[in-house]
């Protein structure tokens, strides 16, 4: 792969989290099993070629069908042409799964949820004293309240 192999980006533009690759490859491994550091390296060049891959041929195929947006099935269709045929079912239940998962963000309209729902009432609020604490501390501890702007339309 040459430096600008990837549109707009220089190789090393393109890359995983090490932590998070690091975390991955020990859960794959057994616990007692060490693995260098040039490995891990290498390991997450590997992967960082083979989603370039994945992704240039699942744009390829949607190209061919004469789309615009590369949609799973693109993917799954790439993996076999690319010769992991063998890794479309578990390819298709990760996403299944995924899809799962996600529904619930879907079904609340988008909203992100940290498992104590609010309402968009009391999240302004919250936001609010957020803003009034940051206020505070930016004005060394002196709490200036910033007074309310008048709704458009109401006595003007």
């Amino acid at each position: 792969m040459e430096a600008m192999d990837i549109v707009g980006r220089t190789k090393e533009d393109a890359s995983l989290p090490k932590a998070t690759m690091t975390k991955i490859i020990k859960e794959m491994l057994p616990p007692d099993v060490r693995v260098a550091r040039d490995a891990q390296d290498l390991l997450i060049e590997c992967c960082v070629e083979f989603i370039n891959l994945v992704s240039s041929e699942s744009n390829e195929v949607c190209s061919r069908e004469e789309k615009r947006t590369i949609a799973p099935e693109h993917v799954l269709k790439a993996l076999e042409v690319l010769g992991f045929g063998e890794y479309i079912e578990d390819v298709y239940a990760a996403y299944e799964q995924h899809k799962l998962e996600t529904m619930d963000t879907v079904k609340g309209g988008g909203k992100w949820t940290n498992g104590a729902e609010m309402t968009e009432e009391e999240a302004l609020a919250e936001q609010q004293r957020m803003f009034a604490e940051a206020r505070a501390r930016m004005n060394g501890g002196v709490n200036i309240q910033k007074q309310p702007e008048p709704e458009p339309g109401l006595g003007s």
